[in-house]
This record gives C-alpha cells, structure tokens and sequence, in this order.
C-alpha cells in the first residue's frame, strides 16, 4: 500500500490575520465570527472551516455559533434592517386594530424600503421607549413605520426619548445626573460625584466594603433580587483565583430598556461600581457582556473606559494603590438566552449561549471555571451610591420593607409612558395614574403584563398589591420592574399569542419541554385567537404550563408558565369562549 501525504487547503491569510489579532484565543470566536460576516456579509462553510482552525477547534462548534446567533447568516445579505415585532412594537404597530404578523410586517417593509436593505423580523430590541422600532444595521431607530422607509433610507432615525423631566414622586439615585451631565465627558461625571464612591472604598479594605453593601440589603435589580452582598461574599471567600466579574448588559427581555437608559446617560456609573465589585472581590478582571443589538452603548461604555483608564481610576494601580482592575466590553449577536447568567458565561467562553446545569453556579465556578460575579447594570449602578452615601442612607430612602430605589418602565396605554425611578412597594394603581398619568383618553384598564415577557397578566382585582420581590406570590411580579399597560382594545388571548411568539423563537432548544413546550403552546394560542379553537385546548395549554414550568432545564422556559398560568387565571372567561370558536 502506498503512502499519500494528506495536504491541506491553507486557512484564508484575512481570516489568520483576524484571529492573529484576538491572540488566536478560542474565547474569540464570536467576536471572529462576526468580523468575518461584516467584512463578507455572508459566512460560508469555508470561512467557518478557517475560523475554526485558526482558533484550533473543531468546525462543528464554530458552525452550531453560527446558527445559534441570530444576527450571524450562513445567507449574503446587503444591508440589514431588523424590524422589531415584540410584544410592545406589536401593540404600538395595532392602533385599535389586528396588527400585521411577521411575514407580512417584514414583507411591507421590504416593499417600501425596495433592494437597498435585507429586511428581517427580530425579537424585542431594547426600544420599548420607541416603538415600533428598528434596527438599521447597527443604528437604533424609533418610533418609525413602513410608510416612513424613505426617511429611514436618508439616515432619519425617529426621536430618542427624553427622561431628564423629574416625575412627581420619583426618587433619583441612578437616574439623578440624566441631562446634567455629558454622558461622554469624564470631567462632567467627575464634577457630580462620580467616582466618590470608588475613592472612598479605596480608602478602607475589601472585607468593609463588603459589608457596606451587605448591610445595605441591595438586591440584585435583574429579576430574582438576589443579595448582591451575599453573591459577593461567596465569590470573595473562595481560595481559588483568579476571580472575575461580569456585567450582565444583555438586556433582550422585551418592555425592558432601564439598563440602556442607565448606559446611554451615565456609563461612568456603570465602571464605577463594576470596580468597588472587584476590589471588593478581589478580582482584577471583568466584562461587560451587552447584547449585540446595542451597538451604540457598547462604543459608549469603550470611550469611558478609556477616559477611566487615562484618570488612573481604571487599569494598572488605580488612584495609586496596589488595586489594578481592567474591564472589557464584550458584545453578543442575538440570543435572548443569553441573558441567563450561565448561558452568557458559555458564550463569553466563545460557545453557543446555552445554559449550563447548576449548581455548581457562578460564584464557585463561573467564568473559565473560576469564582465569578454576575450582576446587571442596574445593580452596579445602585453600588457607588450606597459606597459614598452609606448602607443607612440607602435604606432611608424607602419607607417600605425592600430598601432602596428602583428603575420602573410603564409602557402602552397610559398618558406618560416612559421610565422612573421610585422606592418599592408602589402599586400598580400607584404606577399607572401617578406616575403613568392616568390611562390614556379613551382607554380604560384592561390588563397588566407586570415584570416583563415572564411576567404576570393581572386583572384590576392586583391593582391595590404593593409590589416587591415577593409580591409574585400574590399573584402580581416585580421581574425587572417593568409594565406594560391595556385597554379594552387587546384581547388576553392575542397579547399571551405575542408572547408565546417570542419565547418559541429564543428558546436555545436545549431541553425538550422548552423546545417542543414554547412551539406547540403558541400553535394553539394561533388557533384560539383565530376563532379556530377546539374543545381541549384549555386544558392542553395548562398540561404545558406545568410541564415547563416543572422540567425545562432552565429559567427560560421554567418561567414561560408565569405568564400562561395568570392570563388562564384571571381571563379564564375569554379563553373559554376563544376555545368555543368565538374569534378574537
């Protein structure tokens, strides 16, 4: 038999160079990934193949990343426009009518819009504020519509929102320096106190630090109010090093845009506390992981970095102590997942972000295996202020059990939409005509989804509940502090279709029962909300409640069943006649 040497075909000298450049590290794949698709608009089996030898791993890893990530394309693609049809675009898109569904939305704007961009559907953008929004290559837009694609072709992007006017009620913490300052000015941000906090936990020990936020009874703002000091305490008490950070910005859960708000008008907040973290840890690393659709925050959060780094209060021997600590903004490309802590970690690791099984969690083995920190904006952001201030101060500014303050966002049919920030314990009476203004002119309470996607739909009989960490055991959620608002017009049925819509698509498709639970659940809300139920639809919609809520591996679909369970609840009377053929 003879011999043949096998030759192999050389990896691509750009993609080399490429992944020369991330230090041929298998935690950059991502990040390789999506370099290679900006420079190619496509990524072929090809391109995927040189990626993944590159970075010495096998190609299938590198393939599954790319069908993973929604805004990674095995197809060529010319400019990309993303049109947002989450449950808060689809309810401004409705005005008192049945909204378009997906096909037909993506289908009207390309229409408009002609050859020049590919159009696409995606999940929630972050831009509840300015909906119906858009994302037109990496620039946010809203509020726009079809008939508006000539403007959007000629650079107009809608109108931002302005959240500098101070609601009646509120209580500005983290939210005190919006339209103050400059977000981009470090001179601005160290005028108003910016920093304070980090200068005055430099001039104690980590061990006091830590009680401070201890003390404080700060829970973790992302939804399952963990205390952040007890998280910190465990990741400090480990033995092993390096320890790690790691900012959860991955914020895709749709009526939930307060971290972006946070990032856009205040990054030094931010930094700040991310570094009190680790010198409270003891970790001198960290990362930022924001969801790739917030491209103009990432930019942001690097320019104050590097301002940071210039005035000594980030990098090598921060203010002149012995404390170094570097942080690193890592974007992802489209995955709702992703905002579950393990699941961002794997894809911070350079893998698909799916979620992994606990424990062990985090703060024992985390990143790279190692005692890892995960806490979102709005909790670091709350961390320099209790720093400067003290654990007394903060719990002054409650009356109420919870201390503390919090970022809410009211949204849909209510006068005054937008966001404040207030203590806990309001009601949702208390955020609609207070803070909300009242419902809007003909409009008369409806509903509530309180939370966000997995949260509770309530009836007027939660309105006078006040609202805390706790407060879902009476039936109405805090989640991450959002609430969306309806009136006569929106159908239970349709707005719990809307959601199902969503979770089917961003379910990573780990596990069965989220997998199979989440498609086969929004078929027969289709069905219903058509006028096409059939008897025993009902019940299968709360068999599948409770199976996902008792098997799915993670929270994703383990909490799709908050939503379900409630809208069946308290509208059992629509879902009935939507099951006896009535259409919607």
């Amino acid at each position: 038999m003879t011999n043949k040497k096998i030759i192999y075909r050389p990896i691509s000298p750009e993609i080399e160079e490429l992944a020369r450049e991330h230090g041929n590290e298998p935690e950059a794949a991502l990040e390789l990934l999506k370099e290679i698709q900006t420079h190619h608009s496509v990524l072929t089996p090809t391109s995927i193949t040189d990626a993944a030898r590159a970075l010495k791993l096998p190609p299938h890893q590198l393939y599954g990343m790319a069908t993973f990530y929604s805004m990674l394309s095995l197809e060529e693609r010319k400019k990309v426009l993303r049109v947002c049809d989450g449950p808060v675009c689809w309810l401004k898109r409705a005005n008192g009518q049945s909204p378009v569904n997906s096909d037909q939305l993506v289908s009207e704007w390309q229409n408009k819009i002609g050859g020049e961009f590919s159009v696409e559907r995606t999940s929630c953008l972050g831009l509840c504020d300015r909906a119906p929004a858009v994302l037109v290559e990496d620039e946010q837009a809203g509020p726009v519509e079809a008939n508006e694609a000539n403007k959007v072709c000629e650079g107009w992007r809608g109108v931002q929102t302005d959240f500098s006017e101070v609601r009646k009620g509120e209580v500005r913490v983290m939210t005190s320096l919006i339209g103050k300052i400059d977000p981009d000015s470090i001179e601005d941000a160290l005028a108003n106190g910016v920093y304070d906090g980090l200068k005055k936990a430099l001039q104690t020990d980590p061990g006091t630090v830590l009680s401070e936020v201890e003390s404080s009874g700060l829970q973790g703002r992302g939804g399952a109010g963990f205390p952040v000091g007890r998280k910190w305490r465990f990741v400090a008490s480990e033995k092993r090093t390096p320890r790690y950070i790691i900012c959860n910005a991955d914020e895709s859960e749709p009526l939930i845009f307060k971290d972006r708000v946070l990032i856009d008008t205040n990054p030094h907040q931010l930094i700040e506390g991310m570094t009190i973290a680790g010198y409270a840890c003891g970790a001198s690393e960290a990362w930022i992981y924001i969801r790739g659709e917030y491209e103009y925050q990432a930019r942001r959060l690097e320019k104050a970095i590097e301002q940071a780094k210039a005035k000594h209060l980030l990098g090598e021997n921060i203010s002149g102590t012995d404390f170094s600590f570097n942080i690193h903004v890592h974007r992802g490309a489209g995955a709702y997942i992703c905002g579950e802590e393990t699941a961002l970690i794997e894809s911070l690791e350079g893998k698909r972000g799916e979620p992994r099984l606990r424990p062990p969690y985090p703060p024992t083995y985390g990143f790279r295996g190692q005692p890892t920190t995960v806490n979102n904006v709005e909790s670091f952001c709350a961390v320099p202020h209790i720093l400067k201030n003290g654990a007394e101060w903060w719990k002054s500014l409650s009356t109420y059990a919870t201390p503390g303050t919090k970022m809410y966002m009211v949204l849909g049919h209510v006068k005054n939409p937008g966001l404040f920030e207030a203590p806990f314990g309001l009601t949702l009476r208390q955020i609609i005509e207070e803070f909300g203004g009242g419902m809007a002119d003909d409009s008369a309470f409806k509903f509530a989804l309180c939370g966000g996607a997995a949260g509770t739909i309530v009836d007027e009989s939660l309105l006078d509940v006040p609202i805390d960490f706790s407060s879902g055991q009476k039936g109405i959620s805090l989640g991450a502090g959002s609430f969306l608002i309806c009136d006569q017009s929106v159908s239970p049925v349709t707005m719990l279709r809307e959601l199902l819509h969503f979770f089917a698509i961003e379910s990573c498709g780990k596990c069965t029962p989220c997998r199979v639970g989440t498609w086969r659940s929004l078929e027969t809300l289709k069905h219903l909300a058509a006028g096409k139920g059939q008897k025993g639809d009902l019940d299968e919609l709360k068999t599948l409640a409770e199976l996902m809520q008792d098997s799915s591996f993670c929270g994703l679909g383990q909490s799709v069943a908050i939503p379900m369970k409630s809208a069946l609840t308290h509208f059992g009377a629509e879902f009935t006649k939507a099951e006896n053929n009535v259409q919607r």
